[in-house]
């Protein structure tokens, strides 16, 4: 059966956020059923200038699989920090595994005491009210998204693409996500911790970008890589290279390669039968151990529960 996903839209609905859950997930009709709702199946009102009909009530959201609440600026929420008796009886009932939130959709959890104790972020200009209406949520106001497991929230606009197609890579395998990511022209994959500030200015010649040295290294990812022969490629001081390579990918080049590799790592172990050593040495990681570690740290899980999990036919 299709994992089932319950929107809830609240007015005023942010129109990009409704768009992303569901023109992300509805890529995948088989694997997932989504079904839109608002309280008593009532017309509301989006930031685009026009309002939606969703086809349900808070009724679906007891049985979904996952909740998941785009960006609103709905008032009870974002201004008093609660919610109307039937939402947040909806929201606190439901039986699903796994609660998300795009953007401002946080205050509606936060609201719903979902994320009492949990890490969360939402939109940047919103953190400090978020700050003072839900003080035992432990914001990270900086990051694109939060995956605390059952609960996940994003901050805004293009990082509720990042969710969920994290999402879809932990449910299926970063080959699916991929597809999704290339039919959607979006990058395939950005890491939840990189920072919602990453300024990206549009460089005076060709020859200030660090784009070629990013491709020099993605052919060499199983041979070691050092900043200085990164920096070659594009014929800069160490400095230079690594002040212009964070402005123009929000990370430092040590950042990237690992999170390269460990990219290179997981593709193999979906799509190869390489013993773990094997993957270790042809993602970069040189050693088992090595790769372990890395892969703990990113995703939480082993390469023989990975490949267990995602391997695909």
């Amino acid at each position: 059966m299709a994992h089932r996903i319950a929107v809830l839209a609240l007015e005023t609905s942010i129109a990009f956020d409704l768009g992303t859950a569901t023109h992300i997930f509805g890529q995948l009709p088989e694997q997932y059923e989504l079904l839109v709702c608002s309280p008593g199946g009532a017309k509301v009102a989006t930031s685009g200038g026009f309002s939606i009909a969703p086809d349900h009530g808070l009724e679906v959201l007891r049985d979904a699989d996952t909740v998941l609440v785009p960006g609103t600026r709905y008032p009870l929420a974002r201004h008093e920090g609660r919610l109307e008796p039937a939402v947040f009886e909806a929201l606190t009932t439901t039986r699903a595994k796994r609660v998300m939130s795009i953007c401002t959709g946080a205050f509606v959890l936060g609201a719903a005491g979902i994320l009492d104790g949990r890490p969360a972020t939402t939109h940047w200009s919103a953190t400090d009210a978020f700050g003072a209406l839900f003080p035992r949520v432990r914001l990270s106001p900086d990051v694109l998204f939060v995956d605390d497991g059952d609960v996940l929230t994003s901050a805004g606009v293009a990082a509720g693409i990042d969710l969920c197609l994290h999402v879809i890579r932990s449910d299926h395998g970063s080959d699916v996500a991929n597809r999704v990511a290339r039919y959607c022209v979006v990058p395939a994959w950005r890491q939840g911790g990189q920072s919602q500030f990453v300024d990206r200015p549009v460089p005076s010649y060709p020859d200030t970008s660090t784009a070629l040295a990013r491709e020099w290294a993605l052919e060499r990812l199983q041979e070691p890589l050092d900043l200085a022969a990164m920096a070659a490629q594009v014929r800069m001081s160490v400095r230079t290279f690594t002040r212009r390579f964070r402005a123009e990918t929000g990370m430092s080049p040590g950042q990237w390669l690992t999170q390269q590799r460990v990219e290179r790592a997981r593709h193999l172990l979906e799509s190869t039968d390489l013993p773990i050593d094997q993957v270790a040495n042809h993602s970069g990681f040189g050693t088992g151990a090595a790769l372990r570690q890395q892969l703990a740290a990113s995703i939480g899980v082993s390469p023989s529960a990975y490949r267990q999990t995602f391997r695909t036919a």
